[in-house]
């Protein structure tokens, strides 16, 4: 695992390694595995230092959003937050959520709200 990786990071690689050891999926292969679905987590979740770097200079894409914290929500979360929304708000998070993640439940639930 790469120099600054959270615990619970940590933590989930050792588990998968363990887990592929124990079920010989990967055979020789574990700790690589392990290491690349980790390090997928933390790219998708704006944990890497880049992603970080990205955020701190305003360029993160769900930067101008009205949801904090956009990017690391699930879809529960968002529609929970969208009902304080206005029209107009609902519609941005809509065209962000179609060309970025597009989640269709998401997509049409936002649909309807606006």
């Amino acid at each position: 695992m790469p120099r600054g990786s959270s615990e619970k990071r940590e933590r989930e690689y050792e588990e998968l390694k363990e887990e592929f050891r124990e079920s010989g999926r990967y055979k020789g292969r574990e700790k690589e595995v392990a290491a690349r679905i980790v390090n997928k987590q933390r790219a998708g979740l704006g944990e890497t230092k880049s992603a970080k770097a990205e955020d701190k200079e305003g360029k993160s894409p769900d930067r101008n959003l009205p949801i904090e914290g956009y990017d690391h929500l699930t879809v529960e979360q968002v529609l929970k937050k969208v009902k304080a929304l206005s029209r107009e708000e609902v519609k941005q998070v809509k065209s962000y959520e179609q060309k970025h993640k597009n989640r269709k439940s998401l997509i049409e639930q936002l649909a309807k709200a606006s």
